[in-house]
This record gives C-alpha cells, sequence and structure tokens, in this order.
C-alpha cells in the first residue's frame, strides 16, 4: 500500500531524549528517538487507525549539552521536612529538527474502538485522508496533546510547517552504538517491550531511522 509521507519542524529552548543506560542522572542522546519522532507526529494528530512510521530527522542546530537540575517535591520524596531532593539532567539547549514520516493504515486492529474502526472501514484510503488532516491541524496549530521535546515541561518554540532560513546542521557526524527504539513496539494498548537499534550513524546532520518489515502495511 503506498504510504503518505507527513513532515513538520520543531524548535524549542531544551530537549531531552533520554538514554536509558544514564540512570537517575539521565542523559540526553544528541538526536531524538524513533519514539520520540512518533510521539510527535501523534501529538499533532492520533488515532488508532493510523500507523505512524518516522523515516528520518534533520538537525538543524548546533549541539550544546546543558546541566539541568529539578528541585523535587514530587509523591516520590522520602516524608518529613528532609525529603526533598534536587533532580539532575543534562539536557540539549536551543535546538531544531525537521521530521518525516510515512503513514499506513494500522497493522493490528485488535482492541482498536468501534469508532475508529468504523472510520476504518469507511475510508477508501486513510494513509491520505491522515495526511491531509494532519496538514491542516499543523498549519493552525490545533493539536491532540501539546507537543514536548521529550520530557512534557519543555514545549517548542515553534511547530509547524517548514520555515525557509532553516538549514541542516552538516557538521554532525557520530555513531550511536546502541539506540532506544520503542517502549511499546506492538502498538496500541501492548505491553511495554523495550526495543534497540545498534550502530546509528547521524551522517552531515542526517539521522535515518531503519524501518523494520513488520511497521509496513503490505496489504
Amino acid at each position: 500500500m503506498k504510504p503518505y509521507e507527513v513532515r513538520l519542524e520543531i524548535a524549542g529552548n531544551t530537549a531531552m531524549w533520554t538514554r536509558p543506560d544514564t540512570g537517575d542522572c539521565p542523559v540526553s542522546y544528541p538526536a531524538p528517538t524513533y519514539s520520540a519522532v512518533k510521539g510527535i507526529f501523534e501529538s499533532v494528530l492520533w488515532g488508532p487507525a493510523i500507523e505512524v512510521v518516522p523515516f528520518k530527522v534533520e538537525i538543524c542546530k548546533p549541539l550544546n549539552f546543558h546541566g539541568y537540575a529539578t528541585n523535587y517535591n514530587g509523591p516520590l520524596r522520602k516524608s518529613g521536612k528532609d525529603g526533598s531532593f534536587q533532580f539532575f539532567a543534562t539536557v540539549l539547549t536551543d535546538v531544531c529538527y525537521r521530521m518525516y514520516a510515512h503513514v499506513y493504515p494500522s497493522r493490528n486492529k485488535s482492541g482498536m474502538p468501534e469508532k475508529s474502526l468504523a472510520w476504518d472501514r469507511k475510508t477508501t484510503s486513510p494513509g491520505h485522508a491522515y495526511a491531509a488532516i494532519f496538514e491542516r491541524r499543523l498549519k493552525r496549530g490545533t493539536w491532540f496533546v501539546m507537543p514536548c521535546l521529550g520530557w512534557k515541561e519543555f514545549t517548542p518554540s515553534y511547530v509547524g510547517p517548514f520555515r525557509e532560513g532553516t538549514k541542516i546542521q552538516e557538521d554532525i557526524n557520530t555513531v550511536l552504538p546502541s539506540m532506544l527504539r520503542e517502549v511499546f513496539p506492538d502498538g496500541y494498548k501492548s505491553e511495554a517491550k523495550f526495543t534497540y537499534d545498534q550502530d546509528v550513524e547521524i551522517v552531515k546532520g542526517i539521522l535515518k531511522y531503519g524501518i523494520r518489515p513488520q511497521e509496513v502495511c503490505h496489504d
């Protein structure tokens, strides 16, 4: 089945693409994970009848890592007056990305709400319909949920169509030995199951996500 492409540009003051191996003082990857990009697209328009498959991200600002501290007073702190603590992380500052994805009809329709199944049945080209609705919402600034740059507190300064003047940071070249891909690879209402990609390359500021066969609808 023909894939339909969607794309967006997102920028902000701070981003955090957490490396799971960095423990309780987390450090960001230099680029967003596959699941983070998927989540950003779905924050514009989400529906269980459609599968969003990211395939590329372009880094459009230099990499700036920065220390970040949160004064934590939440429910996990110890009881008593000395229960608060500081939570430290290494984040990215002044970020900008161009993101690309394909959309397909969902490959797993079990557990879908009846409303979504009805939309899927009556829509002759769900991928095309999603892409058209996505573009309209992106231009209007209408969200399913507020997009974020990794952590919820890192809201973007811009989300929308590509802007003239945005350029790829071509001096960024690196290889990530291992990079988190997804936590819920089986989609809607599935169990958590961490998956990783190995030897992920960023070449001239461009990261291309390898597409796995099960992520593409061949119907």
